[in-house]
């Protein structure tokens, strides 16, 4: 990997969103966020708004959504602020969402994701639903949007991965548990990877687009993410739950929004950060931070965009992924 200095800012673990683009004006820039019903996402997408932004709130739930973008405007008084429907494992939903933009986007940020379900669960293409979810929806997603990006004549686009990645690099020759026993944390961290990796090589490709993408781990923040680890959980681990040092969703938000928006990462491509700066390299395991080698691998970041493109590929000719065949699980809910 290229030699570079690593990016810090002012901010740290406890800046907020409103602390990161205090005073920037995002007045005529358009934004969307995928999961931004609820948790970090209405949260950055809050902050986009109180900052002037035109924001979209892409989401499952529309219902839910409308509610959200309701708040936003009602907190930050502005009206430019809505919802769109945008299924991620639906590549149906995915190409109308892209088809029926208008005009540049500035901002796309990546945020909607599934983590550790307990249980296998694949799309009706056979394809293993948190790949499918965090990664692939959101690849298909940039891929359509990718005019109205560099229409936009200096895009950012946010890639929310997570320490998860750590677990995990892309098993290219079993992506989707075909051959291997499933686990949860394994299929987590192989997606969150995939965030990264997505960021690396968008910054490669795009780059005379002036298109800029770097993947944000935004911390430990007490979201509906955690569902699924919240179920039947004993009072011990209720506790050590309860006593750990989370985030607010306001600072969980900061990274985000820093890159996404803030003047300071103007330019900047092709990264990882954390707590509002770059993070450092580290193949340490006892290490709860940092980013693994694996993440930024140039050739994994190639070659993953090469077999993302050829499963979409293969759906317009009327085939999907090797695991077709088997029967799909019931789909959890999404944010």
């Amino acid at each position: 990997m290229r030699s570079r200095s690593r990016v810090i800012t002012p901010f740290g673990a406890t800046s907020n969103g409103d602390d990161v683009i205090g005073g920037v004006d995002l007045g005529g820039r358009r934004a969307v966020v995928t999961g931004g019903a609820s948790g970090i996402g209405a949260e950055t997408a809050r902050a986009l708004a109180a900052a002037g932004a035109e924001v979209v709130l892409a989401v499952r739930d529309l219902r839910a959504g409308n509610e959200t973008a309701k708040y936003i405007a009602a907190k930050t008084g502005n009206a430019n602020v809505r919802a769109a429907e945008l299924e991620l494992t639906d590549r149906a939903s995915v190409n109308r969402f892209a088809a029926a933009w208008e005009g540049p986007l500035h901002i796309l940020v990546n945020n909607a994701g599934i983590m550790a379900l307990p249980s296998l669960h694949r799309t009706r293409e056979g394809w293993e639903l948190q790949f499918a979810t965090n990664h692939l929806g959101h690849f298909q997603l940039a891929l359509g949007l990718h005019s109205a990006l560099a229409a936009a004549q200096g895009a950012r686009i946010v890639s929310l991965s997570s320490y998860g990645h750590a677990l995990s690099p892309i098993v290219f020759d079993d992506i989707q548990f075909e051959r291997r026993a499933y686990d949860p944390w394994l299929a987590y961290g192989q997606s969150k990877t995939a965030n990264v990796l997505f960021a690396v090589e968008a910054a490669k490709r795009w780059a005379d687009d002036a298109i800029t993408a770097n993947a944000v781990m935004p911390g430990a923040v007490r979201t509906n993410l955690l569902r699924h680890q919240l179920e039947d959980i004993t009072p011990e681990v209720q506790a050590t739950f309860d006593a750990f040092p989370w985030k607010s969703v306001e600072q969980g938000a900061a990274t985000s929004v820093l890159l996404a928006a803030s003047p300071l990462l103007r330019g900047v491509s092709g990264r990882y950060f954390e707590d509002c700066n770059e993070a450092e390299p580290t193949t340490d395991p006892a290490l709860q931070h940092g980013v693994r080698p694996h993440a930024l691998n140039e050739d994994d970041a190639a070659r993953l965009w090469h077999v993302s493109e050829a499963m979409l590929r293969s759906l317009r000719n009327g085939s999907a992924s090797t695991a077709s065949s088997r029967s799909t699980s019931p789909r959890p809910n999404t944010p």
